[in-house]
């Protein structure tokens, strides 16, 4: 498996350097299944500040339930192996009905171990579409790989974006127990996606066979390496500013609708940052991008944590901008650097994030119930700025036809 491959196969097992159209249609398909995943997904965190009054739960205790929900990723690996080999279409496709049943029952749920089962549930559906769908909006990307990336990114944001929305207006309207009213538009989307995704494959036709998993694993060992060290320094600063803003909006004074849509300010400017960042680092170069994205986003939460309230709401879109905009470069990485193992590459990285994340959420929860919210922000501000140098240790591959 060279980092400089010379030909990749799109789905209709054609070398790229014979089709390197960017197939919008195809691409836009992909990302609009990924948002309407993501809208149910992204319910927990608005509902965090209930469920934490509803049960008494300390914010540790609270940042346990986001781990179940981000746990199964841990299959990721798996399912991305498998993709390379047969078509799991229908894990993407299936996705957002299942995800839309389990956190839409969040509301109604009336035990703790309950909601961590739900959870577990919407997690391994998560773990489905986001080892296989960053891969085939991918191979519909042609040259564009970055730009592809960026419009599944655009999708998952939009959808991050709309349901804190969604899901604290519905409490307002209809108390916690509507939220099982949302259920529907879940199965109805995944309906959609059957007509929709019928000309996507979920793997490539022709792809030849590449190195089996252990061989996969010790390629990818140094990237793996970096990318878990990233993470580790990056999964503070975004756990607090996708989890713990409600709760920290909410400690502040604000009410549980001004804390949604707090976060879902956030997410909106982070449609934007995560198209513009994938795009830029096919011109400017990925690591060039990631340290200028993490940089400002370390400046931008310290300003926020000491600015006056009606400040902070200015600040919101860009630390959303800054914040969210770094995934789909990452991605691009990923999928340059081990092109006949796409899915299962992507599967280990999604896992290593999600894993690494899934413990941030509790160390985070707990260092914020022994020092205060604003002390555990801040330190998420300080470890973005440290973890700069493991840049260096990314790997720089690119397409061959791709000349950046």
């Amino acid at each position: 498996m060279s980092p400089h491959p010379s030909h990749v196969v799109s789905t209709e097992g054609i070398p790229e350097d014979k089709r390197s159209d960017f197939k919008a249609g195809q691409v836009f398909t992909m990302s609009a299944s990924h948002g309407l995943h993501d809208t149910y997904s992204a319910f927990l965190a608005p509902l965090l500040p209930e469920l934490i009054q509803r049960f008494s739960l300390t914010n540790a205790e609270a940042g346990l339930l986001s781990a179940f929900q981000q746990f199964p990723s841990i299959f990721q690996p798996i399912i991305g192996y498998l993709a390379d080999r047969v078509s799991l279409r229908y894990l993407v496709i299936l996705a957002p009905g299942i995800t839309a049943t389990a956190m839409s029952l969040l509301g109604i749920a009336p035990h703790y171990v309950l909601i961590a089962l739900l959870l577990t549930v919407a997690g391994f559906s998560s773990a489905g579409i986001h080892a296989i769908g960053p891969v085939m909006a991918g191979r519909v990307s042609g040259e564009r790989l970055g730009r592809g990336m960026s419009f599944w990114m655009v999708g998952g944001e939009l959808g991050r974006t709309l349901g804190p929305i969604l899901v604290v207006s519905t409490v307002a309207w209809f108390g916690l127990e509507g939220t099982a009213w949302l259920m529907p538009g879940g199965w109805l989307a995944s309906i959609l996606l059957f007509f929709r995704l019928r000309g996507v494959s979920g793997k490539p036709a022709d792809l030849p066979q590449g190195p089996n998993w252990k061989d996969v694993l010790l390629q990818m060992r140094p990237f793996l390496v970096a990318l878990a060290l990233l993470h580790v320094v990056q999964s503070f600063s975004s756990v607090a500013l996708t989890t713990y803003l409600p709760i920290f909006m909410r400690e502040g004074g604000a009410s549980l609708w001004w804390a949604g849509v707090s976060l879902s300010i956030l997410q909106a400017a982070g449609v934007i940052g995560a198209f513009v960042g994938g795009s830029l680092s096919d011109r400017l170069g990925r690591r060039r991008t990631l340290a200028i994205a993490l940089a400002v986003t370390a400046v931008l939460i310290v300003a926020f944590l000491y600015v006056p309230g009606a400040w902070q709401a200015w600040l919101l879109p860009f630390l959303g901008f800054f914040s969210l905009s770094t995934t789909p470069v990452i991605m691009a990485i990923v999928q340059e650097c081990y092109p006949e193992n796409r899915a299962m590459a992507n599967g280990l990285y999604m896992a290593v994030s999600f894993v690494i994340r899934s413990i941030i959420l509790v160390v985070f929860g707990g260092i914020s119930d022994a020092v205060g919210m604003t002390n555990a922000f801040l330190l998420s501000a300080v470890l973005l700025l440290l973890g700069l140098p493991i840049l260096r240790l990314f790997p720089v591959c690119r397409v061959s036809q791709v000349g950046n």
